[in-house]
């Protein structure tokens, strides 16, 4: 167990607590352990690259951390009526149409390699950008409401575009492997 990895699980673990923290109504203390699960992100990707610390382990683990951290707070935010529940639905459905295809594609014995789209990475940082401008407007009440907007905008066109992007690539990846050489 590499220390890039334990500080991954350590995010895994911040993940409960954000929960609670926002069910709560904690909101500068669920901001706080995010942006503390954000610079730990930094800093284990930093240590697993600068040190060559990078592990199978933690090719798995980092996603799943992200993931885990993202969902986990779209769902609290849009159970505790802080954010539009479909904005959670679309947010969530996104990542479970993904997995989905990936398991599916292993499945049916035709594996795929998901790699990061550029248009994935973009959505990720704005999903981030709004959950920490809607935790840190609410917990230290600073009104944005239109910068909440534009980036809750943002997050949707990004995240149906990232979907359409990865249903494109797998039915590429699919009619491209079921049709043969």
């Amino acid at each position: 167990m590499s220390i890039p990895n334990l500080i991954t699980l350590g995010r895994i673990l911040l993940v409960p607590v954000v929960v609670w923290a926002i069910t709560s109504g904690a909101m500068w203390i669920a901001f706080v352990l995010f942006v503390v699960a954000g610079v730990s992100d930094a800093v284990d990707g930093f240590l697993a690259k600068r040190f060559g610390m990078t592990t199978e382990l933690g090719r798995y683990l980092d996603p799943l951390a992200d993931k885990a951290l993202i969902v986990s707070i779209y769902l609290a935010l849009g159970i505790s009526d802080l954010i539009p529940r479909w904005l959670v639905i679309l947010v969530v459905s996104r990542d479970i149409l993904i997995v989905g295809g990936i398991i599916l594609s292993w499945v049916i014995g035709n594996p795929l390699k998901i790699k990061p789209l550029l248009v994935s990475k973009l959505n990720t940082v704005a999903q981030i950008l709004f959950a920490c401008v809607v935790l840190g407007t609410l917990g230290f009440d600073i009104k944005a409401d239109m910068l909440t907007l534009v980036l809750m905008i943002t997050v949707a066109a990004l995240t149906l575009l990232s979907v359409a992007a990865y249903v494109a690539e797998w039915m590429r990846h699919m009619n491209a492997t079921l049709a043969g050489p």
